[in-house]
This record gives C-alpha cells, structure tokens and sequence, in this order.
C-alpha cells in the first residue's frame, strides 16, 4: 500500500466520489443479495405450500429489486470512473510540470519513449484500477461478508462446511500476488523499451534509410518485441498455473453444498428453498473470489504502473529556483571563475575564467567534445557547476530566479527544433503578443524573410513535424528569428549558421553585427569565418581554455586556433567564384589581409 499513499495526494481531494460510488455498491450489493432469500420464498412458500396466488407478489419485488440495483450500478460504476478521471488528471498534469521543471541532465538519461509509456500505459492502468480495481476488490469484500452472514442466517453447520476451503483459496491468492508483482513490473519495462524502438526509430526513419538499415532496426525491434512478449508469456504462464486452482475450489464449495446441504434436505434440518437460496448465495461469492485472480492483476498492474510514475516524481531536480531568487533587468556581464563541470563523475570542464563585460561577443572554438555547448549552457543554467562560479551582473546564476534569467537568455542551438505548428508562431514562440511587422523584422535579421514569403501561406505555412518540409538551413535561421525576436540581453549562438551555406551565412553575419549591438553574445562556431570579430576569442581543449585572444592576435600564435585556421583556409586559392556578390565579398575577405 506504500505506492497508494505516496500518491495519495492525487486521489484523496475526491473521495467524495469514491464514497459515493462505494454507498451505491454497498445496495448494489444487498439488492443482489435480496434474490437468493426471494427465491427461498418463492419455493418454501409458493411452490412447495401450493400458494401460487403470490407468485405475482415475489416476480414483483424481485422486478422492482431489479431496477433499484440497475440504477445503483450504474451510479457507482458512473461515480468510480469519475473518481478515477479526476486523479489522473491531477496526475497527469502533476507529472507533465515535473518533466517542465527537470534539469538537461535528466533528459540525458531517460527514454523518450519510456516517458511516453509512463505518461499513457502506466497512467492508464492506475486510473483503471482507481475507477473499477478498488470497487472490485471493496465488491468482493461486501460479498463475502454479506454473503456469509446470509449463510450463516440461513444454516450455520453449511456455512462451517464452506469455509474450510476459504484459506486454501486465500492461500493460493497470496503466491499468486506475490509471484505476479515481479512479472508485471517486467512488462512494463519492456514496453517502455518498445515504445523508445518505435519513437528512435520513426524520428531517425531518414538516417535508417539513408543508410539502408531497416533490417538492423527491425531486428533490434524484434529484439525488444521478443522481451515484451516473452515478459506477457510468463505473466501468461502464472495464471495458467494458478487460476486453475482458484476454479477447482470453487467447483469444490459447490460440491460440498451439494453433498452436505443435500444431506441436511433429506434430514429434514434444511428446507429445500433455503438449500436453493443457500446454494445461490455460494455462487455469489464463489463467482467473485474465482476472479480474485482478475483483481489481483489489475491491482498488480495499478501498483508496478504506480511504482513507474513515482520514479518520474521522485526524479531529484538539481537545478531548482531559489526562494525569492535575484531577478532585475540584466545588463549582461558574465563571469566564469574557476568553473569546473562534471557528469555522472566525469570532467567536461576544468578552470574555466574569463569575463564577458555588457555588449561584448565571446567566441567559442574547439574540436569536436571540447566543451563548448557544456560552458555555454551554464549561463542560462542547464547544469550546475561542480565546482567555482557562473556569475551574470555580479550575481551567483544559482541565485538568479530561474524565469528571470532564462527569459532574458535566449539560446539558438545547433539542432535547430521547429513546432507543429505555423512559421509565425514559430518565430513569435518566446513573445506570443509580437506583431506580425515585429516577425517580419526578426525574419529579415535571420535572412529568412526571402524564402518565407516565396512559400504559399506565407508566415502561415504549418511546420512539420520537427520542422520536416524546410531544409536544415531554413529551420536554424527560423530558430535564429525566433531569438532575435525574443530580445535577449545576452544571445548564445551554438553553431547556429552550421547548416546553411556560406553565402547565407555572410547575409547572416552582417545581419547579426546589428543585432548585437548592445547585447552580450557568446558564439560557438566551427568557421571562424563566424567568430572572427569577437572581442574575445577563448580556444577549448579537452574541456580547459587553451588560448584566448582576438583574431589576428591568435593568428600571430601557434597553437590550436592557428592550426584550424590553417585547415580551414589553406586551400583558399581554390575557393569558388562567381556564385552572387554575397559570396564573392565573403571570399574575398576570408581571403584578405583583413580577414586575418
């Protein structure tokens, strides 16, 4: 019960409804009851004493008994499904703002397809066993103790002869449970393994195909389709090897009835109505513990699917907002003192410093695992430093209210992400009452206003999904609309020309020399045609500043930056022509004296 009272929180606001629903189980259940003792009448004081004037009276009452306890049944299978509704969707939101909230290092290590099976399969079984699972298991409850004492009113000595199995029954039940936790717990693994197959595999289809894998992948899914089964095999196995005994001892309470109550008939110490209704009470409560079996499954599902949804709420959150967090209108000055970042205990960065004053641009150059996105994303605070201090405006980000500090940081990221949804809303996503002129600027900024307005709707156009029908090209410079517009104080450009070709970026880069004026920028490029006017150029290693300086000041050095620039430019002399004025100019000064 642990699982049930950690999500107590959820479901408790409304056992009003519950209690409603369990009051009309409770007639429901009497009602039902009511038939065996009129049955008993009908027999004792209408078939047997010939009296057959008042079979009428007794159709009747079980008639009316009959439409009493229909309309209870549906009230508490009405009123349990709104119990149920209710809690998943405090739940569901619940668990939706817990994975808004978590930190970049979370997502690092979960499933997007896992995440998905929580929040649908799992969610789904403990909102079922809310709805119908308890009031089945209250249900059998009522029946039994219910049923017993009608028994027990009707003949005592029968009632003795029925119990002796009830333990063995009980018995049976608890290995059942006890063996069927493990095993739903490992088919909701595995389906959560599934369901991440599925998603990879449909957001890479195009990678899959380009590289004509479908075979790998379809094995790989027929790998975890095979756990998915096999784990339903086993759960399979383990009714097939209890029910059956759960069915036999209640085959068996019947033959003893039979027997024994037979036996009491021919005595004359029983009735033969009471032997008849005595014999249906039996039924109504051997039918329902022979769906124990059925109970406990759905009572194991709601707990290994419960058990899930705790980890999600449970997942530690390192980077949290502080209480009254600092939070002003930044200027834009940032400081990396001493700065080291771990992850799961290994380095990614060691003593980073450098200070960034207000309208500056810091550029980031590296190889490939140097560190760069990992320092950029301190600013905005996606992790948190090991050791040292990030510090915007002389304040400690950890200090910083998050909302804060975020809305005035805006990222454009290399793999540039686009919504289902129209280009416009897009562009506006981090200012939804921005006017359409106000788009139209930041489209222009970003050198995406051209290819927009040649599309049929316009700034209307829907996206596809992850932005599929524009080129990677125009989604990065949709994302770079997207954070011009928001007007950040400070811009963190990673990559964010890499897929577009090198006369756009120039479009680009002089569009950007207006943008960011007045801001603080960090860019993290691999062109250093992209970073070359920085005020600050700081080279990364293996997660430590190896050089930093300006770009002709770095050239005059040998080290890591002018050996990229090397490998970028040496063979200059054969760089293309002639492709329009943007790429001629561009060529021309990457070829230049100036450019160096």
């Amino acid at each position: 019960m642990d699982i049930f009272r950690r999500l107590r929180r959820f479901y408790v606001p409304y056992l009003r409804f519950l209690g409603m629903s369990l009051a009309a189980l409770v007639l429901t259940t009497a009602l039902g009851l009511a038939y065996p003792y009129l049955l008993s009448l009908i027999i004792n004081r209408v078939v047997l004493a010939h009296q057959y004037g008042q079979l009428l009276l007794y159709v009747s009452l079980i008639l009316v008994a009959s439409l009493v306890k229909g309309v209870f049944n549906f009230l508490q299978q009405y009123l349990g499904q709104v119990f149920g509704i209710h809690a998943a969707y405090d739940l569901r939101n619940t668990l939706y703002r817990k994975l808004g909230t978590q930190a970049f290092s979370y997502y690092d290590r979960v499933h997007t397809g896992d995440l998905m099976s929580r929040l649908t399969a799992d969610l789904d079984a403990f909102r079922q066993f809310l709805a119908f699972g308890f009031n089945g298991l209250v249900n059998l409850v009522l029946l039994i103790v219910f049923g017993l004492s009608l028994m027990v009113f009707m003949n005592w000595e029968l009632t003795i002869a029925v119990l002796v199995l009830m333990p063995v029954l009980a018995w049976v039940a608890v290995r059942f449970d006890g063996q069927l936790w493990p095993a739903y717990k490992e088919v909701r693994r595995s389906l959560g393994r599934l369901n991440t197959s599925v998603q990879e595999n449909i957001m890479g289809v195009r990678t899959v195909k380009s590289f004509a894998r479908e075979g790998f992948e379809q094995e790989k899914f027929g790998g975890r389709n095979e756990s998915y089964y096999t784990a339903n095999i086993v759960t399979a196995a383990l009714w097939k090897r209890y029910f059956p005994y759960m069915e036999l001892i209640g085959n068996m309470e019947v033959v003893i009835v039979l027997l024994v109550g037979g036996y009491l008939v021919i005595r004359g110490q029983m009735s033969l109505g009471d032997l008849v209704a005595f014999f249906s009470v039996v039924w109504y409560i051997v039918a329902p513990m022979s769906q124990l079996g059925y109970q406990l499954n759905n009572w194991t599902q709601s707990l290994a699917a419960g058990e899930r949804l705790l980890e999600i709420l449970d997942a530690p959150n390192p980077i949290t907002s502080p209480e009254a967090g600092h939070s002003s209108v930044l200027q834009g000055r940032i400081e990396f003192a001493g700065v080291d970042l771990t992850y799961e205990e290994a380095p990614i960065l060691h003593d980073i410093q450098f200070v960034a004053e207000p309208g500056q641009t810091i550029a980031l150059l590296g190889l490939t695992g140097a560190g760069k996105t990992s320092l950029a994303g301190l600013i905005p605070r996606f992790y948190d430093v090991a050791k040292g201090s990030v510090r915007v405006d002389g304040v400690d980000v950890r200090e910083w209210d998050l909302q804060a500090l975020r809305r005035q940081v805006a990222v454009v990221f290399q793999e540039s992400f686009l919504f289902s949804t129209t280009i416009f809303a897009n562009i506006a996503y981090g200012h939804p009452d921005a006017t359409m002129e106000e788009v139209r600027r930041a489209a222009q900024m970003a050198d995406a206003a051209e290819f927009i307005e040649d599309l049929p709707a316009g700034y209307s156009t829907l996206v596809g999904e992850r932005g599929i029908g524009l080129s990677g090209g125009q989604k990065q410079r949709i994302a770079l609309a997207r954070a011009i517009l928001a007007d950040p104080r400070i811009l963190i450009l990673d990559d964010a020309t890499s897929a577009v070709d090198m006369e756009t970026e120039y479009g680009i880069q002089q569009s950007l020399q207006r943008v960011m004026k007045g801001r603080t920028t960090l860019i993290i490029a691999h062109r250093i045609s992209s970073l070359r006017r920085a005020d600050q150029i700081l080279v990364l290693d293996r997660g430590r500043i190896v050089q930093r300086g300006r770009h002709a000041e770095l050239l005059r050095e040998s080290g890591l930056y002018r050996t990229i620039y090397d490998m970028q430019f040496r063979d200059q002399g054969l760089m293309p022509v002639g492709r329009g004025e943007g790429f001629s100019a561009f060529a021309q000064a990457a070829s230049s004296d100036a450019f160096s």
